[in-house]
């Protein structure tokens, strides 16, 4: 009876006093709502927490990780202050309007941020379901268009919210502002565009190695986004194109490269032109000591005999004789073919360029079996360390331009030349 008494009391003081009464109305909405908030946060947010971890699923952990339900519980509060506030009384009705608008807003942008979340973790599922697949078809660019669709919607209705207008109405003023908007979003259309014809036509992957020297890129993708396209140089710095560049201009993709297992070798040797000759019988037989060379000795022997028994009384430039020069390109190709570095299935070459006044370019034409870059310097690298070493074998010398100090020894011989002749009287 007490009890009864001291509410009855209680209300006759707070109808006495009305502003008293609407202020302690909306400091229990406030506080209704504050209990709202953590009841979700403390008992429902961490209910679902446990369920989704217990899930044998895995898609579910990529929507907890970027806290789609976190955010959506955010509106939780808006929401009991968008339906208590129209029951409180003494509140002028411009009041209850403006703040049921602003909590409506506070709902819908939410709502947008629980949506950007929920496009992020499909990304991550993508990924984690298939990672080839995305590396190779990403959607990273058409889930970003996605969110600027969302939330070029939820300005729209956050702004009608506040207003108190139908978002229907602000829509159509928006067909007089379709040039301004096409300006304004010119980037963003060009590099949609681009992001479709290189996901169709798999022009470039996440892990490709590309080339584009107008940008100054020259190393990996890191990242295929809707506006840009991040390369990590092997300097590892970054460099950012525009994705729309990589179909207005050209690049370099060296994934060809990789997916055929073989990196080219494309590297001339320049022979001094005055030392190639024909070869000696003193020199064939000691080419004749490589066991690489003995099976092109051997049919080199058939066919020159063949062809010179038919000259027999001949004079001798009629005759073919072996030269130093060609027994070397067999050498170098029999030593090609042998190496357990070089692919003996992939093109290999050995060849003469055109002579010029830097030598005789022979060329080594082939592809390693690796495309590792530190392998394949180290083959590369290998492979001319032996023929450069192995020239004199044949009699043949690289060409190099004269240094200062060939200049000076020449000078220096000269001079004890000229000491050494005999002075005339």
């Amino acid at each position: 009876m007490a009890g009864m008494d001291s509410v009855t009391a209680l209300h006759e003081q707070l109808a006495a006093r009305p502003w008293l009464f609407t202020l302690t109305s909306c400091v229990a909405l406030l506080l209704l709502a504050w209990l709202a908030d953590q009841l979700t946060q403390r008992l429902l947010l961490r209910l679902l927490v446990r369920l989704v971890k217990a899930s044998p699923v895995k898609w579910d952990d990529a929507i907890l990780a970027r806290g789609v339900i976190k955010r959506l519980a955010h509106a939780v509060p808006a929401v009991v202050i968008y339906l208590g506030v129209p029951l409180l009384p003494g509140l002028p009705e411009g009041l209850v309007t403006v703040v049921r608008n602003v909590a409506a807003a506070w709902v819908v942008l939410t709502a947008a941020q629980s949506l950007s979340a929920l496009l992020s973790s499909l990304q991550d599922i993508y990924q984690a379901g298939d990672p080839e697949r995305a590396r190779s078809r990403p959607i990273k660019g058409y889930l970003q268009v996605a969110k600027i669709v969302l939330f070029v919607l939820a300005a729209v209705l956050v702004v009608a919210v506040l207003v108190d207008k139908s978002p229907l109405l602000l829509l159509s003023g928006f067909g007089a502002m379709t040039a301004v908007l096409m300006l304004v979003f010119k980037d963003t259309i060009l590099s949609l565009v681009a992001s479709v014809q290189l996901n169709s036509n798999d022009m470039v992957r996440v892990g490709d190695w590309i080339e584009m020297p107008q940008f100054g890129a020259d190393g990996d993708v890191v990242d295929v986004a809707l506006h840009t396209v991040k390369v990590q140089n092997w300097d590892k710095t970054i460099t950012t194109l525009p994705t729309h560049a990589l179909i207005a201009g050209s690049f370099k993709n060296w994934r060809g490269m990789s997916e055929a297992g073989g990196r080219r070798i494309k590297r001339a040797l320049a022979i001094d032109q005055g030392t190639v000759r024909y070869l000696s019988d003193e020199e064939r037989e000691g080419v004749a000591r490589f066991v690489l060379l003995q099976p092109y000795l051997e049919a080199k022997a058939t066919e020159l005999a063949q062809w010179n028994a038919q000259r027999q009384g001949e004079a001798p430039v009629n005759l073919r004789r072996l030269t130093n020069l060609g027994t070397f390109r067999a050498y170098a190709r029999a030593y090609l073919q042998s190496h357990p570095g070089i692919r003996a299935d992939m093109t290999l070459l050995v060849r003469q360029l055109d002579p010029g006044p830097q030598g005789l370019p022979i060329e080594i034409y082939c592809f390693t079996g690796t495309t590792a870059w530190g392998e394949y310097e180290d083959i590369q690298s290998d492979l001319f360390d032996h023929l450069l070493a192995v020239l004199p074998e044949f009699g043949l010398r690289a060409f190099q331009a004269p240094s200062g100090g060939d200049v000076a020894a020449a000078g220096q011989a000269l001079s004890d030349q000229r000491s050494d002749a005999p002075v005339s009287k």
